[in-house]
């Protein structure tokens, strides 16, 4: 019997927020199902969840940003590229890719928003671990039937 595999990436953006997510995704998932992948940004998540999917190794790839207004890109422009990028690649390999990337309006680098982040990455981890099943026990099904 296999096991399930699945692939996590994660933006170095802000890092000490974005591993949040990775925490509680490995709450529902074991860490020795999940192989972490590192990327300086969410612009290369999409090339990175490409690579990770045609690999075959996985059956999801799950990648994490926080993608904050920074003055020269607008944080909208970029987060709907990376999200746009990302259902590209599960459209054009057949393997679920997730998004667990966050675009706050107003995020300032004070320990209250540092706070109330961290723990909302938790709980988007843990979201996206759910997620993952989810599909990937929808998919078995669709395969058991055919």
């Amino acid at each position: 019997m296999t096991h399930t595999r699945f692939a996590f990436v994660k933006a170095r953006w802000h890092a000490d927020i974005v591993d949040r997510a990775y925490d509680g995704f490995t709450e529902t998932i074991p860490p020795t199902q999940v192989d972490t992948f590192d990327v300086p940004g969410a612009f290369e998540m999409p090339l990175m969840a490409q690579t990770l999917a045609q690999t075959g190794r996985y059956d999801a790839v799950i990648c994490a940003a926080l993608v904050v207004d920074g003055g020269i890109y607008r944080h909208d422009f970029v987060a709907a590229a990376v999200v746009d990028g990302l259902i590209q690649v599960g459209l054009n390999t057949g393997v679920p890719v997730l998004s667990v990337s966050l675009t706050p309006h107003h995020f300032q680098e004070t320990s209250h928003h540092m706070g109330i982040y961290s723990d909302h990455f938790v709980t988007k981890g843990r979201e996206a671990a759910q997620a993952a099943l989810g599909i990937v026990e929808a998919r078995k099904s669709l395969r058991s039937v055919a």
